[in-house]
């Protein structure tokens, strides 16, 4: 049952941190009321926790490398409560910004850490639908947001929404502060050395290069589904939003469909090719919908919103248990990097499309980049256990063989491999 309790904590910890950095742009029209901002002003101040987070994931893993996973989640989310409480209360965008700012590096350690909390309680063949739980917290901090965050600023302003947010994060702190406990780990026995770099070798490079090629339909979708309906198949705004709401639901019905997939299979990089391909399919079909409007074209788009978003939770299952015990954190935090400038790049950028050449063209190319990351995808079978600490991590093998030891230093034995925990099929 611990281990249940530490998804729970874990993902309520991601849940409110996405509550966070998705509920600002809920904020946009009080913004421009209120403030008499420009929309391009409004999107720099909604974009600056994301700006923050950017640049601090890779340290915050480092952190949960060092200190554990409790210490990292409860300091880093109380810190950002206090950095919201204290944007609730000062005068003046600048300020707000910069408050804003330092609030999404904090919550960033959510991001780096509650990953590596899942992975580390769970076994392999619980690990992938344990974490594609845990993935669901977005489409639940976006659903907690829209239901939530628009109603506070229309009566209270951004403050309303900032302090929100400041008591849901402080909140979950006193939680993982109290209830979390962090994974067993494998000390390092005396004299031998550290871990081995991951990044030595391509799998683990190739693993966040798909990863990021796989968001860009994902956010094509997200970005641009409520204007497609209105724009494409003449829906209401009201309308649309309702339906949209059924893909948040798919989306993270998918997650958890495509993890315990990846656990029976006892592998992850095998259904994220598959899932890649069907990505590609869909995004097509899409794009079909834009040129010849239908009914189908509705379901095209539902479907895609959900599709798109299957894999996130194999990426990082699959980046924990190639980095190991001692890197994960880091590794992770590399892999959230990839995925928020992809994501963050992806609108503006196609956006620039689709106003010159279509809907069509621009989901035409999203689909183009799932084909490419199904070849980006390594073919190699991916060891199952993270590394114990102080234990070179096994070099990747050729799909169909068993992995083989890190090659040890001049003049020492190499060590062995860690059996892979799976269900016994090769992937």
């Amino acid at each position: 049952m611990r281990r249940w309790m530490m998804l729970a904590l874990g993902t309520a910890a991601q849940t409110v941190a996405c509550t966070f950095l998705y509920g600002l742009p809920y904020t946009s029209e009080t913004l421009r009321r209120d403030n008499g901002l420009s929309l391009g002003q409004v999107g720099l101040l909604i974009a600056c926790p994301t700006i923050g987070l950017l640049l601090t994931l890779i340290a915050w893993g480092a952190l949960a490398d060092r200190f554990g996973e409790r210490t990292v989640i409860a300091s880093g989310l109380a810190m950002t409560a206090v950095l919201l409480s204290l944007a609730a209360t000062v005068d003046g965008l600048v300020p707000l910004g910069v408050l804003l700012a330092l609030a999404g590096a904090a919550s960033a350690s959510v991001s780096a850490a509650s990953g590596r909390l899942v992975v580390g309680w769970f076994s392999a063949r619980e690990r992938g639908l344990a974490m594609g739980i845990r993935q669901t917290s977005t489409p639940l901090g976006m659903g907690i947001a829209a239901l939530v965050v628009p109603t506070l600023a229309a009566h209270d302003g951004v403050r309303g929404t900032v302090l929100f947010c400041a008591v849901l994060c402080g909140a979950v702190a006193v939680l993982v502060g109290s209830l979390t406990t962090d994974p067993p780990r494998t000390a390092r026995p005396t004299g031998q050395e550290p871990a081995a770099n991951p990044y030595r070798h391509s799998t683990l490079w190739r693993i966040h290069a798909s990863s990021a090629l796989l968001c860009v339909p994902q956010f094509a979708t997200n970005a641009f589904a409520m204007v497609f309906l209105i724009d494409v198949r003449g829906w209401s705004a009201v309308h649309a939003g309702q339906l949209l709401v059924l893909s948040q639901v798919l989306g993270a019905v998918s997650r958890v469909v495509a993890g315990r997939w990846s656990d029976r299979v006892g592998s992850r990089v095998r259904p994220m090719r598959q899932l890649s391909v069907c990505i590609a399919v869909v995004m097509g079909a899409t794009a079909l919908g834009a040129l010849w409007p239908s009914p189908l074209t509705d379901l095209a788009m539902v479907v895609a919103c959900g599709i798109t978003a299957s894999t996130n939770g194999l990426a990082f299952t699959a980046t924990a248990e190639l980095a190991g015990t001692a890197w994960s954190g880091r590794a992770m935090g590399v892999q959230n990097t990839g995925q928020n400038l992809a994501a963050s790049l992806t609108p503006p950028l196609l956006g620039g499309l689709i106003a010159s050449a279509g809907y069509a063209r621009g989901f035409l190319l999203a689909g183009a980049l799932a084909v490419a990351a199904c070849f980006v995808i390594p073919t190699v079978r991916i060891p199952a256990v993270p590394t114990p600490e102080g234990r070179a991590p096994t070099v990747p093998t050729p799909e169909g063989r068993a992995p083989t030891a890190a090659p040890a230093p001049e003049g020492r034995a190499p060590t062995a491999a860690p059996a892979p925990e799976s269900d016994g099929r090769a992937d």
